[in-house]
């Protein structure tokens, strides 16, 4: 245990010297806003430069294996990287700039992929070479995703794609997309599902933004006309498109509890000092408002307690890729948690907190309101909270199925 102890920290000198030798300390404390902002500068600049780095470094995908330009290190080692990433005041832009490639397709081509797909594609997700999209909402599929209607025919050599996809996070800014479609009409309808990897660059193609309350435009409707695919493009087997695409969805819930760490440093503001500042002390240092006082005391216990349970279960899994039903559990609580700090903090902010836009308003105060709309949706996208309580009953309580069929 020592000598494993002894080795950690030899590691954590050694970023540390990396750091400062490659993190360009223009972006220090930046990361939280630049990660949040709807575009970020990944083309060129100081932030282009340090995603070069960190992704050649295989550090972008720390604990993906090496022969891939992965990091190769353990769960313990990767942990340590993050924490001196933001001791650093430093951030991982390639999970922003790689779309889903390395919160959920990567990993899953890591699990389902040949090795033909993991040469060809993950070294250019460890580099953030490529930004991806995923296609798994229609307009008629939603929560029942097996009704989905989009199909790939079979011409020999390639496939052909037809169909409509919605919510399409980032398929505007996309080079690839993973795509489920029906490949078999004749079955049940979650047996005649593949899964396909698209280049999105291609006449076949054509995606529309989708403008959200919260100002932002971050999903599309994307529609195949004639789009191609290759043979080779297939993730997993023929017409098991189903388990593939279940299992991307975990390493989604995955990503959305907060246990992927480096996705933006940056300290902002606590609620304690929002509320010192915008609400006032007493005498004692302590808010007047007894009532709002208990509500912030007990989110703040919820957001340790799970941030706390997050640390255990990443201790846990000793480096295991595998993500268990319990990503659910952890990414309701993760709504819940990021919900209720919003609606705190509109309360704290008063009328500051409602404020659109215009010199009367700071632009914390912006982004207050802005973030409480947006993050409504977190408890829909990647499985509703309905639905994710639907696995925790079935996968992790043991409780009887539901009557739903297909």
């Amino acid at each position: 245990m020592a000598e494993e102890e002894d080795g950690l920290e030899s590691f954590r000198s050694d970023v540390r010297t990396w750091l400062v030798e490659n993190f360009p300390t223009s972006l220090a404390g930046r990361g939280a806003a630049l990660m949040s902002a709807e575009t970020i500068d990944s083309t060129e600049g100081d932030a282009f430069v340090w995603g070069q780095r960190l992704g050649a470094q295989g550090w972008a995908t720390p604990t993906w294996p090496a022969e891939y330009g992965g990091g190769g290190l353990t769960q313990h080692q990767a942990r340590a990287l993050n924490q001196e990433l933001d001791r650093a005041g430093a951030f991982n832009p390639l999970v922003r700039t790689t779309g889903m490639g390395i919160t959920m397709v990567g990993p899953t081509i890591l699990e389902y992929g040949s090795e033909d797909q993991k040469q060809r594609h993950i070294p250019r997700i460890c580099r953030g070479e490529v930004f991806w999209a995923l296609g798994y909402s229609e307009p008629n599929a939603g929560s029942d995703l097996a009704s989905l209607s989009t199909k790939a025919e079979d011409k020999g050599d390639h496939w052909i794609v037809n169909g409509q996809k919605t919510w399409t996070s980032g398929a505007d800014h996309a080079q690839w997309i993973g795509l489920l479609v029906r490949t078999d009409f004749e079955v049940a309808k979650r047996d005649g599902i593949s899964f396909l990897m698209i280049d999105m660059n291609q006449p076949g193609i054509e995606t529309r933004p989708i403008q959200l309350i919260g100002g932002e435009s971050p999903f599309c409707e994307t529609f195949f006309n004639d789009a191609r695919a290759e043979k080779d493009e297939m993730l997993g087997d023929l017409n098991a498109g189903w388990s593939v695409g279940k299992r991307l969805l975990q390493h989604e819930r995955q990503s959305q509890t907060g246990a992927i760490s480096g996705v933006g440093s940056g300290k902002r503001k606590s609620l304690k000092d929002v509320a010192k500042e915008y609400v006032g002390v007493d005498v004692e240092g302590r808010l007047a408002d007894p009532d709002l006082r208990s509500r912030l005391t007990a989110h703040l216990m919820d957001a340790k307690a799970h941030s706390l349970t997050i640390a255990r279960v990443t201790a846990e899994a000793r480096g295991n890729a595998k993500v268990s039903a319990a990503a659910s559990i952890l990414k309701n609580a993760a709504s819940n948690v990021l919900q209720q700090r919003a609606e705190l903090t509109l309360e704290l902010m008063g009328h500051n907190g409602v404020g659109w836009e215009g010199e009367g308003f700071s632009k914390d105060e912006v982004n207050a309101v802005r973030n409480w709309l947006t993050g409504k949706a977190m408890s829909i996208y990647g499985g509703s909270f309905e639905i994710q309580n639907n696995i925790i009953a079935k996968n992790i309580l043991g409780l009887p199925e539901n009557t739903q069929r297909g």
